[in-house]
């Protein structure tokens, strides 16, 4: 009698427990690797950086405020406002690289964290799947299989290896309902990861329109400084003396570079006989596009100072980040920053002839790296003595200026 109700009891037991069959094993080996303690841990640790990330975003903004405060003080010495705030400016546009390199790896991120939630559902509807199928065969035939299989004991010990076949059987099953129970937790974190690293794709994008209206604001700030600078009459003498002082020194800079390159020609063509030539080609416009030419090459009467002024190159207006060129085949021998060229671009093409690219926001080459004609050397900006985002474009052969329109043709 006691026999009977304990083959009656485990029958029971496994009428309630869900058993672990073939068909749920298999599927757990082939769709998704082990989801453990350790997994939920890891998932839960990625989500806590996740947060972490989304908070710390803001807080890498650039706080437009504080830095016109800074530079209220510098207003008096355009040559430091001019040097402090393209310094902030190049800051800016760091950051907005920064800002879009982390928005293409975001994407890359939640396209893993998709796939990563598609095999954990997979997983868990194919377990849910397989222990409903066996809930239903168990209330369609009452699983009479382990109750015969114990009751066909022969003896004792016949009765308890069965016994313990049973017991084996229910741990298994119970291993996989805490199996099914774990997916569906990890799947729950991977729904949640996915949407914050969501959340944090999309302030990356707010975060880079936020930091490109910093900069034009800034860039609209200098130009309304410099004009007011320029066009105060009781600085009027002082900004006059301060921009023919700018230029010289700028004529200088270049000057000396020439002198330089030339003495290391001398030395190149002393060792080996080889050195660089211009022959003849026309060149490539310098810009990808362009609105129109904002100031020609030549003398002219400057449009603040009201002085004349030889214009030694063409002013293109182009919207900012537009690639710049080099016009032709060259050596770089100088990509620096000044104060009035801001960042800029000397090629060598031989033969005593050069070429000269200012105001850029950033630079895309360095000094003695060799170009080709079409090459991308920098992005239009309006660093430095500018007003507006262009390309400041001059040509200078043996020692002077010439018109950059003897070797360009208008488009």
């Amino acid at each position: 009698m006691k026999n009977k109700k304990r083959i009656l009891w485990i029958g029971a037991m496994l009428v309630v427990v869900l058993i672990c069959n073939t068909a749920v094993c298999s599927v757990s080996a082939i769709t998704f690797s082990s989801i453990t303690s350790d997994s939920i841990k890891e998932k839960e640790g990625q989500i806590a950086q996740a947060l972490d990330e989304k908070k710390q975003l803001q807080n890498g903004l650039t706080n437009i405020k504080n830095i016109k405060k800074n530079l209220e003080n510098k207003k008096s010495d355009l040559k430091k406002y001019v040097a402090e705030l393209d310094a902030q400016l190049q800051v800016i546009e760091e950051n907005i690289a920064q800002l879009i390199d982390k928005i293409s790896y975001k994407e890359q991120e939640i396209d893993v964290a998709e796939d990563e939630l598609n095999v954990a559902l997979d997983r868990e509807n194919n377990q849910k799947a397989a222990m409903v199928d066996h809930v239903r065969q168990v209330y369609e035939t009452g699983d009479p299989q382990m109750t015969d299989m114990l009751a066909r004991a022969v003896n004792f010990g016949d009765f308890l290896n069965k016994a313990d076949y049973v017991e084996k059987v229910m741990n298994c099953e119970q291993r996989m309902l805490e199996e099914y129970v774990t997916t569906r937790t990890y799947v729950e974190l991977c729904k949640q990861e996915l949407e914050i690293e969501k959340e944090i794709l999309d302030e990356t994008k707010k975060s880079v329109e936020e930091e490109q209206q910093a900069m034009e604001e800034l860039i609209e700030q200098k130009k309304q400084d410099i004009t007011k600078y320029e066009t105060d009459i009781s600085t009027q003498e002082k900004a006059i003396r301060e921009y023919e002082a700018e230029i010289k020194a700028q004529e200088e800079e270049i000057t000396a570079l020439e002198q330089m390159i030339a003495e290391e020609k001398k030395k190149i063509l002393a060792n080996s006989g080889v050195i660089l030539t211009y022959d003849g080609g026309k060149f490539v416009f310098p810009l990808e596009s362009y609105t129109r030419v904002s100031d020609d090459y030549g003398s002219r009467i400057h449009p603040t100072l009201h002085v004349p002024q030889f214009h030694n190159g063409v002013d293109f207006a182009s919207p900012k980040g537009t690639p710049i060129y080099a016009a032709y085949d060259g050596v770089v021998v100088a990509a620096d920053y000044s104060t009035t060229m801001g960042n800029y671009v000397m090629i060598d093409h031989g033969s005593g002839l050069y070429t000269i690219y200012m105001h850029a926001s950033k630079l895309e080459v360095k000094k003695d790296e060799i170009v080709v004609r079409g090459e991308t050397i920098a992005k239009v900006g309006s660093t430095g003595r500018s007003t507006g985002n262009h390309l400041h474009f001059s040509v200078r052969l043996n020692g002077s200026y010439v018109s950059p329109w003897d070797y360009i043709s208008k488009k």
